[in-house]
């Protein structure tokens, strides 16, 4: 079926132009730090409520709760940006293994490693004359040849992560969306008795960093951002309910 000619189909047109194409591939593939952000609000927004819902459960005065969740907001945003941090830093070690690895076994083995690229090349449809010719471009290039073995052979991406930058991300998502929920106890530190009950105003400030940490999500992925809100907002309600039963049973096993 025939169909009007868009500004998204010119745009499409525009990025696989041959000099388009030169300048993006150029600059190599870009990291997403989507996933340290997603990660580090939705634990920020659950943690801090699981502290709001306890204390409010266990019926603890409201200040305790902007103690313990500034607490939590400074100590477990801290501990999560570094346990991203060092958690790159691990995988990081272990690709310059593996690559090490691979740079041994082509000065070693070279023939081996050869016919490890003929076969994985001869498996998505080269033969002949042609595969020879495949596997003689990649190893006329010793780094070329271990980034194909890197990725084809072990699955593991040659680009580069930044781990302070992940860290970062994560650091600062967990205490912008983990803030949200103490904003109502703020306000009643600030002026008193002019909310009648902050616990619900928190609960409703955790529904609405939950859905803008799906919507976000969504949108970065290219899904309906509506359902990936909803989706995000049922499995964070689901965790701040279970710290609402936990301070509800912690209260009556005290008493």
């Amino acid at each position: 079926m025939w169909r009007s000619r868009t500004a998204n189909d010119q745009s499409l047109e525009e990025e696989h132009t041959t000099q388009a194409v030169a300048a993006r591939l150029g600059r190599g593939p870009r990291h997403s730090y989507l996933r340290d952000f997603v990660y580090g609000a939705t634990d920020g927004a659950v943690t801090t409520f699981a502290v709001v819902a306890g204390v409010f459960g266990a019926d603890l005065a409201s200040g305790v709760v902007l103690i313990l969740g500034v607490g939590n907001l400074l100590a477990d945003g801290f501990s999560m940006a570094i346990s991203n941090y060092l958690g790159t830093r691990a995988e990081q070690e272990e690709h310059q293994l593996a690559r090490r690895r691979e740079e041994a076994h082509i000065r070693m083995i070279p023939e081996g490693e050869r016919e490890e690229l003929r076969q994985i090349f001869a498996a998505k449809g080269f033969s002949g004359d042609e595969l020879e010719r495949v596997v003689d471009v990649i190893t006329a290039d010793s780094r070329q040849w271990v980034d194909v073995m890197m990725r084809e052979e072990l699955g593991i991406a040659t680009e580069e992560v930044s781990a302070p930058k992940g860290a970062l991300y994560t650091f600062l998502a967990f205490l912008t969306i983990g803030a949200l929920p103490l904003i109502a106890y703020v306000y009643e530190a600030f002026f008193p008795g002019q909310m009648e009950s902050p616990f619900y105003w928190s609960a409703f400030m955790t529904g609405v960093a939950f859905f803008i940490i799906g919507s976000i999500k969504g949108r970065f992925v290219q899904q309906p951002w509506l359902r990936s809100a909803l989706e995000t907002l049922a499995i964070g309600s689901t965790a701040a309910a279970l710290a609402f039963v936990a301070g509800v049973t912690l209260k009556g096993l005290v008493e």
